[in-house]
């Protein structure tokens, strides 16, 4: 019988194809396009081509394909991402500058669609065809129906009629000098429009599928006999409809995540949100590939982070789960 431990090493070890896979298609698209960063650079006639020389064989962008991907992974092995040339800074930093940013958008719309999307799925689920139902029922469906960019310019333009409403950015050019508890304040204004605009989404797709399994589930033959039995009301929805109805949501709990970071990165350059998503943007439009490539493996480290929560939840929370994978 296995144990916890080497269930989560059967799972990493089964996930590192995905981390190999997204990174080197990154590379291999990059390497499809023509030229590369210092082709800009030519231009400058205070660059010799010498010293331009010099750069690509030092990063080995004379180099095959094939060798240079080799080389990044084997420098990834020792935390090495790469130097970033248009920021003049290891990938590294870069990224640890803008990931805490991207974290606190998506973990804010990430808590705030869980905790909006399940009780009122619970809700509706048991009470379809009320007032309640289909008012969330029609925002579901506007949520689905309209791309997050475009509500973002929405929201955008509408914030844009309210005087003093801050417009982009993430905290106001003279944050420094204010009170912490101003500074706050300005920081979650600042935040009201790319996380409603993440969450939005996000609540749409959770509510809908939670309402749809707690009506699979409530008309279930042991609900039946749980009611035979007389227990109280309040125990058979929240111990046995919900705790049954949950279980395809908790497989999607650890997928959310990297969705919403793949996700925020358009919101974030409507906003003007210092995160990843535009910082991926400059890389590629600079083709800056060590920097492109540093964000797509934090993407896919991400991605096997969600896939494996989600089976450690899944099987935390149902038993049958823990006994087929003898997790117990």
């Amino acid at each position: 019988m296995s144990s916890w431990p080497v269930f989560l090493v059967k799972r990493i070890a089964g996930a590192l194809p995905v981390f190999l896979f997204l990174p080197f298609l990154t590379f291999l698209l990059l390497n499809l396009i023509p030229g590369n960063y210092f082709d800009s650079l030519r231009m400058n006639p205070q660059i010799s081509a010498e010293t331009l020389k010099r750069y690509e064989s030092m990063y080995q962008l004379d180099a095959p394909v094939a060798v240079q991907y080799l080389s990044w992974l084997k420098n990834l092995l020792f935390l090495d991402f790469g130097y970033s040339f248009s920021y003049q800074q290891p990938v590294l930093e870069v990224l640890s500058s803008r990931v805490g940013n991207t974290l606190l958008l998506t973990v804010s719309a990430f808590l705030l669609a869980w905790l909006t999307a399940v009780p009122l799925g619970l809700w509706a689920g048991l009470h379809p065809g009320g007032s309640l139902d289909r008012g969330v029922r029609m925002l579901a469906y506007l949520g689905l129906s309209i791309p997050n960019f475009f509500l973002c310019l929405l929201l955008l333009w509408g914030a844009s009629w309210l005087s003093g409403w801050p417009l982009g950015g993430m905290l106001s050019p003279f944050s420094e000098h204010m009170a912490w508890p101003d500074r706050v304040l300005d920081l979650l204004s600042r935040m009201v429009i790319p996380v409603s605009v993440l969450a939005f989404s996000s609540f749409a797709f959770l509510f809908r599928l939670m309402r749809a399994q707690v009506l699979e589930v409530r008309d279930r033959d042991f609900v039946f006999f749980l009611r035979s039995l007389r227990i109280s009301e309040r125990r058979l929805v929240f111990k046995h409809i919900a705790r049954n109805a949950v279980n395809p949501l908790i497989s999607l709990f650890g997928m959310e995540l990297p969705a919403l970071f793949s996700g925020a990165a358009m919101v974030e350059i409507f906003s003007g949100w210092p995160g990843l998503g535009s910082l991926m943007l400059q890389a590629v439009r600079a083709q800056d590939q060590f920097l492109v490539l540093g964000s797509m493996a934090l993407m896919a480290v991400l991605l096997i982070l969600g896939n494996l929560l989600s089976d450690i939840l899944l099987a935390a929370a149902d038993p049958r789960i823990r006994a087929e994978r003898g997790a117990l």
